[in-house]
């Protein structure tokens, strides 16, 4: 088996006097790897001296399990073919600041040293076996004799005469895996800080250490903060900029390499490490905030000078070793702008607030499965600003829409969303269980009907912004659970909310995607632009549907005419038409075939027929007619409104047919609804409704394919 050089170091204080402790081992008899790729710079917690490991050992042959190298004494040597070298090798920096070299550890560092090898060792060798393929069954008596190793080198650290300050493993690569050659002149080769393909190129080997491995890492970073009575969770911090205000504030000021000399210009700020760049004594960081990103330049002296005053925890060294990407970091500087001309704020003190344990995705790689993305929206969030901008998009134009209704004099009043019947929509619901009450209720399909009873009991604008269950297919389109506002206004008809639909969709547009403030007039949806100038087109379904089949003429009045439209709509392509049963019937389902997916501008479809909309009022001339209309964009419905039903006896007709349908096994129709009849029968004014589904607007301003982009937590079957 290929040898590889493993390393580990604890730095310990015993007695008052700091001692770094390195020791090698092999997994296997064999002479050491080339001096190139076993060089490891193990640093002094007292002192910058450091020890570098370059005598070449071999281990004797009989020496072949753990348990035989753990019980070796304190002084056994290794033979080598031109000197005797220690395997433990012991470098002390006295209170004086010289080092001297010790000939003989104690008990306590020996013990800590062979469990720094075992467990790096080990660790090697699971990672072997994993990329061998063993399963997790085989693989699971190796990772706890990892755990059981740890658990016994952080109990030999805290034992009397060995308290911890800053314990450390690390792992070199094993022979096989190359190095990458280092992309930046002078910068130097520091085996705790690895270039590789994650976000940092100083930060974990992710080229080389698992998931479970790297969080291991982390962890033991969080130790060693603790160690040193560091907490890396903190409670609460006061950043008073954001990434946004410094880079507005600083807009067109400061020349390329200057610093900003005002003695008060100094600023802090909270975020997460996404990109963390170490050139021996200076470092550059990418910090992300809500709002955008910062560069961050941190200074050897400057820190080192600053943090002097304050905490000498929170120095450059401890920088470099504590913190990865991914991390949240508070830091507190000054600005300038850097020779390439990128506004940077030159840190003077910093501070951990929250120690990441798992790292970003992939730099590269990124998060780019969908499945993955909406599983994972919290990372999702974290590396795509796009995505992150797309929320706060939704979050404006919830916020506009409640603003606009408000001031037009609108309340929004909550109704159930546990209740005892559906009603409000034709829509399959979910059905639960109330255990105390011992009834049987559905979550809601619709907020309609509450709303009208808060009509007909006196008030004469209200709405709800709210979500709502159907228990139905999933689409681009489609999501079971999804957010609606629907509106009613005494004393209006669907003339008028033809107005306010208009005007309510214009102004979030203007709001959210109208960067010059000139006033939105069209938006970009895919390859199409989408005209916002008003007013939009209206057509009534009939005439519709004509452009489409201009040899026939549906007449909904006339049930004579039934087979005829069949064969027709048939013709045309038109599915399962043999299943209508009346030619009002028939016509929806060819404006929805034929017509629907073509309406890409803002179009009001009005004047449905009556069988299709059972809560709508008759048109007022037309025979067979409801006034209703749908609004599309974009291949699909956007809002619905109707000229309210108030005549009770026509509304428990209408309910009564839905009854019928269901009877007969449509799981989409309603039953007859007793208690909004029975306020119905009390009176409601003449009133205008209006719904409008907030997911699909949101898609249409932000320019998103799919409604699980605009839902933060899409419901997902569980992964297999």
């Amino acid at each position: 088996m290929t040898s590889s050089l493993l390393l580990a170091t604890a730095v310990l204080r015993t007695r008052g006097v700091n001692t770094t402790f390195t020791c090698t081992a092999f997994s296997s008899p064999a002479t050491l790897l080339p001096r190139q790729q076993r060089r490891a710079k193990v640093s002094s917690s007292s002192s910058s001296s450091a020890r570098l490991l370059t005598s070449p050992i071999s281990y004797p042959a009989t020496l072949r399990s753990f348990d035989e190298f753990i019980s070796l004494p304190p002084s056994y040597t290794t033979t080598t073919t031109s000197s005797a070298t220690r395997l433990f090798s012991t470098t002390r920096g006295d209170e004086g600041g010289t080092t001297t070299t010790s000939s003989e550890p104690t008990m306590e560092e020996d013990t800590v040293g062979k469990l720094g090898v075992l467990i790096t060792a080990k660790g090697n060798e699971i990672r072997t076996m994993k990329e061998r393929g063993i399963s997790k069954d085989e693989l699971g008596p190796h990772v706890e004799e990892l755990k059981s190793l740890k658990s016994k080198l952080m109990a030999a650290m805290t034992e009397k005469g060995g308290e911890t300050t800053l314990p450390l493993l690390t792992t070199m690569a094993p022979a096989t895996t190359s190095t990458k050659k280092r992309k930046n002149k002078g910068e130097k080769n520091n085996d705790n800080e690895k270039i590789n393909n994650s976000n940092s190129n100083d930060d974990d080997d992710t080229t080389t250490m698992s998931i479970n491995e790297l969080r291991e890492s982390r962890l033991a970073k969080v130790a060693a903060m603790r160690a040193v009575d560091i907490e890396p969770y903190a409670y609460s911090y006061k950043p008073n900029i954001t990434a946004v205000e410094l880079a507005t504030m600083y807009k067109n000021r400061l020349d390329p390499g200057q610093d900003d000399d005002d003695p008060n210009a100094i600023y802090t700020v909270a975020g997460r490490i996404m990109v963390k760049r170490v050139f021996g004594k200076l470092a550059f960081y990418t910090l992300q905030d809500e709002t955008g990103v910062i560069q961050l330049q941190f200074d050897k002296s400057k820190l080192d000078t600053d943090t002097a005053t304050t905490s000498t925890s929170f120095s450059f060294t401890n920088l470099k070793a504590w913190t990865d990407a991914g991390d949240i970091i508070g830091a507190t500087g000054t600005v300038r702008r850097t020779e390439k001309g990128e506004l940077t704020l030159y840190i003077r003190e910093w501070t951990m607030l929250t120690k990441s344990t798992l790292p970003l995705p992939d730099k590269y790689g990124g998060l780019k499965d969908v499945s993955k993305r909406y599983r994972n929206r919290h990372l999702d969030l974290i590396v795509n600003p796009l995505v992150r901008e797309t929320f706060m998009k939704r979050a404006k134009i919830t916020s506009s829409l409640r603003r606009q209704l408000d001031a037009k004099g609108f309340l929004e009043i909550e109704t159930p969303v546990l209740q005892s019947q559906p009603g409000g929509a034709e829509a399959r619901p979910f059905i639960t269980y109330h255990n105390t009450m011992d009834m049987e209720l559905t979550l809601r399909i619709a907020t309609e009907l509450h709303l009208k009873r808060l009509i007909i009991g006196g008030f004469a604008r209200v709405y709800e912004v709210g979500r709502i269950f159907r228990n139905e297919g999933i689409s681009t389109r489609h999501n079971p659970e999804f957010t609606s506002v629907e509106l009613y206004q005494a004393y209006a008809d669907y003339n008028d909310m033809i107005e306010l639909t208009e005007e309510l969709i214009c102004n979030m547009a203007a709001e959210v995607c109208d960067d010059n403030g000139a006033g939105m007039t069209s938006i970009p949806y895919g390859e199409h632009v989408i005209s916002l100038v008003r007013p939009w087109r209206r057509v009534t379904m009939h005439d519709i549907v004509k452009e489409e089949i201009p040899n026939y003429d549906f007449d909904i009045t006339d049930p004579t005419t039934l087979d005829a439209a069949k064969a027709v709509a048939s013709e045309a392509g038109v599915p399962d038409v043999h299943k209508c049963t009346t030619v009002g019937y028939v016509l929806n389902a060819c404006f929805e075939e034929l017509c629907e997916p073509k309406l890409i501008q803002p179009t009001f479809v009005i004047d449905y027929p009556t069988e299709v909309s059972p809560l709508s009022k008759p048109h007022r001339t037309k025979a067979g007619i409801v006034e209703r209309f749908e609004l599309f964009a974009t291949g699909r419905e956007m809002a619905n409104s109707f000229s309210e039903l108030t005549d009770p006896i026509d509304q428990r007709e209408r309910f009564e047919a839905q009854a019928a349908k269901k009877e007969a096994g449509d799981e989409e129709a309603c039953d007859v609804d007793e208690e909004f009849l029975s306020a119905l029968e009390q009176g409601m004014p003449p009133t205008g409704g209006l719904g409008i589904g907030i997911d699909r607007l949101v898609m249409l301003l932000t320019n998103s394919p799919s409604i699980r982009d605009v839902i933060a937590f899409p419901l997902l079957k569980p992964e297999v």
